[in-house]
């Protein structure tokens, strides 16, 4: 039956609802780790601001969990706006929080809270929430049941500290996966903010049911690292042989640097073995990152220049050697811990840093220190210089093997296929990109090393009922076969793919509705001639921006430039600009019409780019499933158009058209 569309249709979520009603939108949701860590990292940032040098964690055998800090208390007193208590608010509002004030003598300049949603989601998915709050020379307690108040704050006895937080939650299991907190994970989670923090004392304990009825009793952590990051990957080392002794920098922006704001920068700690694991972890603003992203990247960067300079300076390289980023990174651990004024993660859960100026933040910084160091200590130069010469020397070996199996039966490669300089799989890529001008914006931007570009002139045909036989009788596909070196097949087929030229496969279209139809037309010919392809992982979709906001200059921050990818990106933007405090009519907003808009720079920057691009993968959620084969029929089909139509219909709702 066809359901009724009405204004009572359309329901406004309000409070903290949206966060019950969607949690994987805003924290993990396999356990509750994360909704602490929301604590935790409150707690962090006080100490980074240098408020308090110790932070308790006690996890209850009523699996409720107590953070408590030493750090200023959060303000009780009423808002002038809201007319709410403070620390209300904070618990109960989204975009509530100091951490947007940024501006100079902020609470916050730096943190790794960003979207002002973090300790409010910890309240809405829990049973229970108690706060107490030491400040002023006072105690107030406040009280939460599933995100709502049922205790307003209230003046307590407790004043046995000048002043701190203590939060105690009971994460409700109705949300999580699993109810129980992964003790491993927390106790590696608190351990790092005793190294990000020297000379912070941070304890977990850990309450046991006593035997028979007895008091119960806790165990306890401790870790305190007055030495930090150098000590931290000592120890995670486990004493392995070091091919140089550790390079450790920190450096920081001061008032008069050109680029960054005062205090933005990064400390590190590298340490290169021959044999072994490596060991890498990074972090902003104390914010763990496990899933890496543009400091990381920066730090890449910086110490691959610093290498690549020494090797030439000292004239090292063999002939027909080519050092490459890898080379030198392959056998580094490192610690990195980033100051970043305002960090853009990849999500609310912040396992990855998106923000592009990162690169340039950490790789600048970091260069010019290890080039330094290396040539003041001549002989560790050479050391390292060798380790990464070896590295490349074994990566061409490996190259030319698999050159050796493909050499028999090559086609002659398209014509206006602009290839890359490498034959190593694991590195190449190819990007299919709609149109000409687009494809010479691609051409220029592109690093010719490993990067591929194959322009393709309109759309691509509609190859779901096309026979395998016929296919090459279409130009774009056989060039598209051609140049990835795979013939087509099905999913049942077991084609030869060791003849595929790039690891990955890019789908590089316009941020609009024709550059959507390419992209299906293409995933349909992947889907239904290339399979195997898909399945193992080689197919991407590039996300090219739609919009560009250009950010004047404000207080500590420079003048800047946001890319968003499409409407609701455009809107997040804007409004943390506003909350910023940036005037409505200082950024201007640009819109790309396409691809073909872009500069060389820009199209690098913000869609090639290894380090800064978003590139989404793409895969076969059942294969070969009869739902995903009966949806591309239902789209795809020539037979198909009334079933189409009355998809439209149904769906048409969900459509947002600009008018």
């Amino acid at each position: 039956m066809a359901t009724r569309y009405t204004e009572s249709s359309i329901r406004v979520l309000k409070g903290l609802e949206p966060v019950k009603q969607r949690p994987g939108m805003y924290t993990r949701t396999e356990n509750p780790l994360h909704i602490i860590q929301e604590v935790v990292d409150n707690a962090a940032d006080e100490a980074l601001a240098g408020n308090g040098k110790h932070i308790q964690v006690t996890v209850h055998g009523d699996a409720s969990v107590t953070v408590e800090d030493e750090g200023r208390g959060i303000p009780v007193g009423m808002h002038p706006e809201e007319g709410a208590p403070v620390v209300e608010l904070v618990f109960t509002r989204l975009h509530a929080g100091g951490k947007f004030d940024k501006a100079d003598g902020g609470a916050y300049a730096f943190s790794g809270g960003l979207h002002g949603v973090g300790v409010s989601v910890t309240n809405a998915l829990s049973t229970r929430l108690e706060v107490t709050v030491w400040r002023d020379g006072g105690a107030h307690r406040l009280v939460f049941a599933d995100g709502d108040v049922i205790e307003p704050i209230a003046p307590v006895s407790e004043t046995r500290r000048k002043s701190g937080t203590r939060v105690r939650c009971w994460p409700d299991p109705k949300y999580f996966d699993s109810a129980a907190l992964p003790m491993n994970e927390l106790s590696r989670l608190l351990r790092s903010k005793a190294v990000l923090l020297p000379g912070v004392k941070v304890t977990l304990r850990v309450e046991k049911a006593g035997e028979r009825g007895g008091a119960s009793t806790f165990t306890t952590q401790t870790w305190l690292y007055e030495h930090g990051l150098r000590g931290y990957l000592g120890e995670a080392l486990g004493g392995a042989e070091l091919v140089i002794p550790m390079f450790e920098g920190e450096q920081y922006a001061q008032k008069d640097h050109e680029t960054f704001a005062v205090g933005e920068g990064a400390h590190w700690v590298v340490a290169w073995t021959e044999e072994g694991n490596v060991v890498r972890e990074s972090y902003v603003n104390l914010i763990p990152t496990s899933a890496g992203g543009t400091h990381e990247a920066g730090l890449r960067d910086g110490l691959f220049g610093a290498v690549k300079g020494f090797v030439e300076l000292h004239n090292l390289l063999p002939k027909g050697v080519k050092l490459l980023p890898e080379d030198v990174f392959a056998r580094a651990s490192f610690v990195l811990s980033a100051k970043v004024l305002d960090p853009q993660f990849q999500g609310q859960i912040k396992e990855r840093l998106n923000s592009r100026d990162a690169v340039r933040l950490v790789g600048n910084f970091a260069r010019p220190a290890l080039e330094l160091w290396l040539n003041s200590h001549v002989e560790y130069g050479k050391k390292l210089a060798e380790l990464a010469i070896r590295q490349a020397q074994a990566r061409v070996r490996a190259t030319q093997k698999v050159e050796k199996k493909k050499s028999s039966g090559v086609a002659v490669l398209p014509g206006k296929l602009t290839d890359c300089e490498s034959n190593d799989v694991s590195r190449t890529e190819v990007f299919l990109v709609e149109g000409d001008s687009a494809g010479g914006s691609a051409k220029m931007g592109r690093d010719k090393e490993f990067q591929a570009i194959l322009p393709l002139r309109g759309k691509v045909l509609n190859s779901w009922e096309v026979d395998r036989d016929r296919l090459f009788a279409n130009n774009e596909i056989h060039d598209i076969s051609v140049a990835i070196g795979v013939d087509p097949h099905s999913m049942h087929d077991t084609p030869d793919l060791s003849n595929l030229r790039y690891g990955r496969i890019c789908i590089l279209s316009d941020a609009d509705v024709d550059g959507s139809h390419i992209q299906v037309l293409l995933l349909t010919l992947f889907y239904k001639h290339f399979p195997k392809v898909i399945e193992s992982g080689h197919l991407f979709v590039a996300r090219p921006p739609l919009y560009r906001l250009d950010v004047p200059a404000q207080g500590k921050r420079p003048a800047r430039k946001i890319y968003c990818l499409d409407d609701g990106e455009l809107e997040a933007a804007t409004d943390k600009l506003r909350k910023e405090g940036v005037r409505e009519t200082a950024w201007s907003i640009g819109r790309f019409k396409g691809l073909g808009e872009m500069n060389p720079e820009q199209l690098w920057e913000t869609t090639m780019n290894p380090d800064t691009r978003r590139l989404l993968p793409v895969r076969i959620g059942e294969v070969g499933g009869l739902q995903t084969t009966e949806m591309f029929d239902m789209l795809m089909g020539k037979g198909e158009a009334s079933q189409r139509r009355a998809w439209l219909e149904e769906k048409g709702d969900l459509a947002e058209v600009d008018i």
